[in-house]
């Protein structure tokens, strides 16, 4: 069935506005408790949120609909989406949720949804979640009163997620004589970050780890990187770490302020990875959106890259199928399934500082090893969607332009997965000729799109 609840990655909307109601949140909970009902009748899942003020009705609503479907809910609180993901796993649990809208503003949020393997679930188990909500079968299926659920709140919760990452560092390094300076976004990660970083030796000085529950995502964190740029120039850091309200992507930010962003990440852990014959396949696996200049480098030390479509749930897929164990996106998903089974934005950090430490060189010396080709992005509004078969004037146009720009160029076109956008991406080696493709080519979707 063709999902319409569920997006790119989960569930997402204003809260308190359809689909974001506790309505919808309670009979989420039941279909899911459902779902995951195991042969032994009683099952178990996990709820987590980021620091959103909605968090706390839905997670009563969750846990409400759950329960009622005879599923015992444990409450973990505030903490990091692959942080559910790791306890759902390790605590054999049936199912885990993450009540978080990730790098949105406070008004909106959103639920993500994790098997007891720790991976988000596929399209068809989400349609199939879909199908229960909308028939009558979960009204015929609830338990007797005996068999009503519990919720217990689990709480070491963060602890537990604290030693895991460490786990992750190498044990013969240490970030003894490092200064880093650290933007929680004011989001899931303001008490567990600066704890994994401190206990492994850093000094580090701590940006957005105040949340009101309005304050997540505002003017601070991934998509401001530039207010950790500041302060690592300020305070002489060796090292800026910029993360998002759900702490599942990272933007690193060198000693000199500049930005390294998940491109540049892939680059240099896949270079030191495939150096210690540790990267499966010798394959990177990134999205249609991650530039040119990673294929370049990666071509350049024979390791393989392989595109997957936009989202970490696809990237991971990707992995799975291709049995890969490292990939991620430009916006700084990074996954290192030898470690964890969804992006995550502290433990991707942790890799890039163990090279960092092991090699003995500066992060602004290990990314500018990657050319960054000029990348120049147009989001077209539309009443509607045109199918871009049907669209014969701009087909031909981006096949005159590809032409021109060769194998030192690239175009993609794409429909955004959550609004009415039609996306126009160019790459080239000149960027006035970039914004110059990019710019007709908008014309000619514009002239056909009425």
């Amino acid at each position: 069935m063709r999902r319409k609840l569920f997006g790119t990655d989960g569930v997402r909307g204003v809260a308190n506005n359809e689909p974001m109601t506790v309505e919808t949140a309670m009979a989420l909970g039941q279909a899911v408790a459902y779902n995951f009902r195991n042969h032994a009748g009683k099952h178990k899942i996990v709820i987590g949120k980021d620091t959103r003020l909605s968090g706390y009705m839905f997670e009563t609503a969750l846990a409400a609909g759950i329960c009622s479907m005879g599923g015992d809910v444990l409450l973990v609180g505030p903490l990091p989406t692959p942080g559910i993901a790791f306890l759902t796993h390790s605590m054999r649990a049936d199912a885990g949720v993450v009540i978080s809208a990730s790098h949105n503003p406070y008004q909106d949020n959103g639920f993500k949804f994790f098997g007891r393997d720790g991976f988000k679930l596929p399209d068809q188990l989400e349609g199939k979640i879909e199908m229960l909500m909308m028939g009558d079968q979960l009204k015929e299926v609830r338990p007797p009163s005996p068999q009503i659920g519990r919720a217990h709140r689990i709480d070491d919760a963060t602890g537990r997620y604290i030693v895991y990452l460490k786990n992750t560092f190498p044990a013969h390094l240490s970030l003894e004589g490092l200064r880093i300076v650290i933007d929680c976004a004011n989001g899931a990660a303001y008490r567990i970050a600066p704890l994994v970083f401190q206990e492994l030796g850093a000094d580090v000085i701590t940006l957005g780890v105040s949340p009101s529950g309005l304050n997540i995502n505002e003017k601070c964190g991934s998509l401001f990187p530039e207010i950790v740029s500041a302060k690592v120039k300020e305070v002489g850091a060796d090292l800026g770490i910029s993360l998002d309200g759900d702490a599942d992507r990272v933007i690193v930010v060198d000693h000199k302020g500049n930005v390294v962003d998940g491109d540049r990440i892939m680059a240099i852990c896949a270079e030191e990875m495939s150096r210690r014959k540790k990267l499966k396949k010798n394959t990177v696996v990134a999205t249609v959106m991650s530039n040119i200049g990673l294929e370049f480098f990666l071509r350049e030390r024979k390791i393989r890259i392989v595109r997957a479509n936009v989202g970490d749930r696809y990237v991971v897929e990707a992995m799975r199928a291709g049995g890969y164990n490292f990939g991620g996106e430009q916006s700084g998903h990074l996954v290192f399934l030898d470690h964890a089974t969804t992006g995550d934005g502290v433990l991707a950090a942790l890799q890039v500082l163990a090279v960092m430490v092991e090699s003995g060189k500066k992060i602004a010396d290990l990314g500018s090893k990657m050319e960054k080709f000029p990348q120049v992005l147009v989001n077209l509004k539309l009443k509607h969607r045109v199918p871009l078969e049907n669209m014969p004037r701009f087909q031909k146009a981006i096949t005159e332009f590809e032409k021109k720009l060769g194998r030192r160029g690239r175009i993609l076109v794409r429909y955004s997965g959550t609004e009415p956008v039609l996306r126009i991406m160019v790459e080239g080696e000149d960027g006035k000729e970039t914004e110059h493709i990019v710019n007709a080519l908008a014309e000619k979707a514009r002239a056909e799109i009425k």
